[in-house]
């Protein structure tokens, strides 16, 4: 990890990476509100994908609607029909709660009721008949005390409405729920603090069990209904919300406390209980409305003229809690939610009304933001530590999971209740993504194509691949590292270009170097040059390669192969067979960018790749065509090898042991491994100067395989006959050209 950590510090990627996750890291720990509308929306999705849609019957709506406008005449209508709609829902549908959606703000305008009072001020004041008749009928015709008689002793909760702009109160402010100290109230900054109120009549507020406000304060910027307020604090007394009221009276009125938290000086609220009943609020008191389902799919709406008709079945109602409210749309109380885009307001009181009770309220914690912070660290450290070393499919896979996971644990917070940030970690994750993608793509490329230009001439296609994803795996600069040289080189060439012409001899040698350079690119070597004719390779860079002699050695092998299937082809367009000569040697080479001002190349040079030179020089001499240092033999053990000689190279004073592979030990046949047996001990004999023992060896075997290799020897011996080598002889033969 610490390795990754230090590559990727050294990578522009990643300090992009850090910047993009610093600006996301802002805006949750100041609460830019940057990402707001996203999280909004985000929000809204959730809703619409989890919303139960079940009718709570519990909750009914007893509607203003248009059927009730024709039957009754148009709003308002007049109180004493109010007054009746109060008796008939308490006294005949013996209903638990009634909270009106309306505010009845001014008194009723009655003609009779006027012109009776006028008579009796005015011409009739001392007319004792019609003062007596005056005094019985006048209760009758006020309409509005009508209404006020009606809600004494009921549990009727009235609306109201407060405003923030500066406008005259109007009517007396009802009992509040509380009344804080000056400096308690100055404690709850973050509470809506309306300016003025419009109230109900001061007879209707004193008869109603209690009043709540339902307007609201909280709607969100793009207009959408979200959360409401379930207080507002005016001259320094705590007013509840209509559904806030409307619950409080359903569950018979409980003790009610607050939950503040408190930072220093600085106090919030956190939620309120209702007896049993606990409901998380924000710091302005909100609750998100804990939405039901859709307009008509979770509450049930019935006309109040025929409620007033009694046409409802009794249980229907019975025991029930009912908000009176509009949804015609001239009554204009038609409200914007996620669910719809014009939903009832009177359903928004039940959607609070309903979740209070079945303990549906989510909330959005305080430790929120830490988990923001948590989730926005964990995606950014993901993405640059393990998406940027991926190949693109599997970039695109792990962040699909790491999408899902996101999404998969936000969505089992929210159906425990909590309410946690997910446009900003899934907005970072696509930023990141894209951000890497584009990246690997523009810069990458970039760095790739810089590593073509480089190296494509001479590196196999998927090294390159390689090279351009670990570029800090490759290093122009000078080098010792143990590698593997190849030269190859055909013999003959002179006598061969002399008997071409030169259009012959270029087709002749592009098609034998494009099939030699395909195997060397095959096997994962580096061409270094072409010399004319000759061949020069290395295995084990710029790449590093712990098998880079076997690839060297496999690809000798599979060289010598390749000439006899050209064989075919070069007779039949008339050309000479080749052949060629081949030498391998591994050790330390010094490699890196190499030259002059003038010319750069990258390759390799040293002792090591000096002998790989003279043991190509040397495979004519034994009639053979690949010929192998020591440490190539000591290397790939797997392989069988025919002992060529011990000799001294011009420029070496070490002597060198060089073989021919034969190839796999466990795929020589039995002839062979006799044969081969045959020709070491004859080796061997010779070595040791018992020249009758290894001359009959040797003889044997031409006889069964005339290999030049057996006639050198045979030679050396007859030699070495008329004139022996000195008692000292090591066996090694001195070589004193290249």
């Amino acid at each position: 990890m610490q390795g990754m950590l230090r590559r990727l510090r050294s990578q522009p990627r990643f300090f992009l990476g850090l910047l993009i996750f610093f600006l996301f890291l802002l805006n949750a720990v100041w609460q830019l509100g940057a990402l707001d509308g996203l999280e909004r929306k985000a929000y809204d999705m959730r809703v619409r994908a989890t919303v139960p849609n079940t009718v709570d019957e519990r909750i009914v709506i007893a509607d203003i609607d248009e059927k009730s406008l024709k039957a009754l005449g148009r709003w308002p209508w007049s109180r004493d029909v109010m007054a009746r709609l109060v008796d008939t829902l308490f006294s005949h549908y013996q209903i638990r709660v009634a909270g009106f959606d309306v505010v009845f703000a001014e008194p009723e305008k009655n003609s009779g009721l006027a012109l009776m009072n006028e008579l009796a001020r005015g011409p009739l004041k001392n007319d004792g008949g019609f003062l007596a008749e005056y005094q019985k009928r006048s209760n009758s015709l006020d309409n509005d005390a009508l209404f006020a008689r009606a809600l004494a002793g009921r549990n009727v909760v009235l609306g109201m409405v407060f405003s923030a702009g500066n406008g005259t109160d109007t009517n007396t402010a009802p009992a509040p729920f509380a009344t804080l100290t000056a400096a308690g109230a100055s404690a709850l900054p973050d509470l809506p603090h309306p300016r003025s109120y419009t109230a109900n009549l001061d007879a209707f507020s004193r008869n109603a069990a209690s009043s709540g406000f339902f307007d609201n304060p909280q709607i969100d910027a793009d207009g959408i209904f979200r959360r409401v307020p379930l207080f507002q604090l005016y001259q320094n007394r705590l007013y509840p919300s209509l559904a806030l009221a409307t619950v409080h009276m359903a569950l018979g009125a409980p003790q009610v406390q607050l939950h503040k938290g408190r930072s220093g000086d600085y106090e919030a609220f956190e939620g309120i209980t209702l007896g049993d009943v606990s409901v998380p609020t924000d710091a302005h008191s909100s609750v998100l409305v804990p939405w039901r389902g859709r307009h008509g799919d979770s509450f049930n709406y019935y006309s109040i003229s025929d409620i007033l008709e009694k046409k409802i079945p009794l249980e229907t109602l019975k025991n029930r809690i009912v908000l009176v409210g509009t949804t015609a749309p001239g009554l204009l109380d038609l409200r914007s939610t996620p669910l719809e885009k014009t939903y009832p307001g009177v359903e928004v009181h039940a959607n609070i009304i309903s979740g209070i009770l079945d303990d549906m309220v989510r909330q959005e914690p305080a430790w929120g933001v830490g988990m923001e912070i948590l989730m926005l660290l964990a995606v950014t450290l993901i993405t640059l530590l393990l998406t940027t070393r991926l190949a693109p499919h599997w970039q695109v896979v792990i962040t699909l999971l790491l999408a899902g996971g996101i999404i998969g644990i936000n969505f089992l917070a929210w159906n425990r209740g909590l309410v946690m940030p997910l446009a900003s970690p899934l907005l970072l994750l696509l930023i990141l993504f894209t951000y890497t993608m584009a990246f690997g793509f523009f810069v990458e490329t970039q760095g790739k194509r810089a590593i073509t230009r480089l190296f494509g001439q001479y590196v196999p296609p998927d090294l390159v691949d390689e090279m351009a994803k670990h570029p800090e795996a490759i290093s122009l600069e000078g080098e010792s590292r143990e590698m593997t040289v190849l030269f190859s080189d055909v013999r003959d060439f002179t006598s061969i270009s002399e008997g071409l012409s030169a259009t012959e001899l270029s087709a002749l040698m592009n098609v034998y170097l494009t099939a030699m350079t395909r195997l060397i690119q095959k096997h994962r070597g580096t061409i270094d040059k072409y010399i004319g004719d000759a061949i020069m390779a290395f295995w084990g860079a710029p790449l590093r390669d712990a098998d880079h002699t076997r690839l060297a050695l496999l690809t000798a092998m599979d060289m010598e192969a390749e000439l006899l299937a050209l064989a075919q082809e070069f007779r039949a367009r008339g050309w000479p067979v080749l052949k060629i000569g081949i030498g391998l040697n591994a050790g330390t080479m010094n490699v890196g960018n190499m030259g002059s001002e003038f010319r750069m190349a990258y390759t390799v040079m040293g002792d090591a790749v000096n002998l790989g030179a003279r043991l190509e020089s040397l495979s004519k001499n034994y009639g053979v065509t690949i010929v192998v240092s020591e440490s190539v033999r000591s290397a790939v053990p797997d392989f069988a090898y025919r002992s060529l000689d011990c000799v001294r190279v011009k420029g070496k004073q070490e002597p060198v042991r060089i073989y021919e592979p034969l190839g796999l030990q466990d795929a020589l046949s039995t002839a062979s491994r006799e044969q081969l047996a045959r020709w070491e001990s004859a080796i061997s004999a010779y070595c040791q100067q018992h020249w009758d023992e290894a001359e009959n060896a040797l003889r044997a075997l031409v006889n069964s395989d005339d290999h030049p290799l057996y006639r050198l020897y045979l030679e050396r011996i007859a030699q070495f006959r008329e004139t022996p080598p000195p008692a000292d002889w090591d066996g090694v033969y001195t070589y004193t050209s290249k």
